[in-house]
């Protein structure tokens, strides 16, 4: 009886757990364990046909007849298929979507995350810089969103309160300092 409690209790305790684990969206899910998720060896081994998993943020969309065009300023991404916000950007890419994409949905300065095969190169103006794009056909993506949250320090202890009435309430003199936490979702 005691043994049947505690595996239950272990098998409970471990669905947590795992629950708790980021996962990857279902449409950044490969088949293919050997997928490159670095942008540095995909721009190394360009002739080499491979499945890609890579992110960032978005430059610039163009709709085409058959396809939309995005260009990519590539964020390194974690285990969860996030882009993280804290690295530097490692270069830029071409991702072709097949059909039309609305370009309001692909706003510039969004994140996002995409899988494909790896494609040809192709040169086009940064500016008056002329860049040679890696190219990636695109199979699906995951668009992220960017939430904020505030913490304020109070730095002022419980000494600052003052309970001159029924109504309690802190005294505030001069400014308080916080901090803004960004978190990719």
């Amino acid at each position: 009886m005691q043994s049947n409690v505690f595996k239950c209790s272990v098998l409970t305790l471990l669905i947590i757990a795992l629950s708790a684990c980021s996962t990857l969206p279902e449409d950044l899910v490969s088949t293919n364990p050997n997928v490159q998720t670095s942008y540095s060896n995909w721009r190394e081994s360009l002739d080499v046909t491979q499945e890609l998993r890579l992110g960032g943020v978005i430059a610039h969309v163009t709709n085409l007849k058959d396809t939309t065009r995005v260009e990519v300023v590539n964020l390194p991404i974690g285990s969860s298929g996030k882009p993280d916000i804290n690295q530097e950007p490692q270069g830029r890419f071409v991702a072709y979507i097949q059909g039309f994409a609305d370009p309001v949905k692909l706003s510039e300065g969004r994140l996002i995350t995409l899988i494909g095969d790896n494609g040809d190169k192709e040169t086009a103006p940064v500016g008056d810089y002329s860049y040679e794009f890696p190219v990636m056909k695109v199979k699906s993506y995951h668009l992220w969103k960017i939430e904020e949250r505030v913490i304020i320090h109070n730095d002022f202890g419980p000494y600052r309160y003052s309970c001159r009435s029924l109504y309690c309430r802190e005294i505030t003199r001069g400014t308080r300092q916080g901090v803004v936490i960004q978190e990719v979702k």
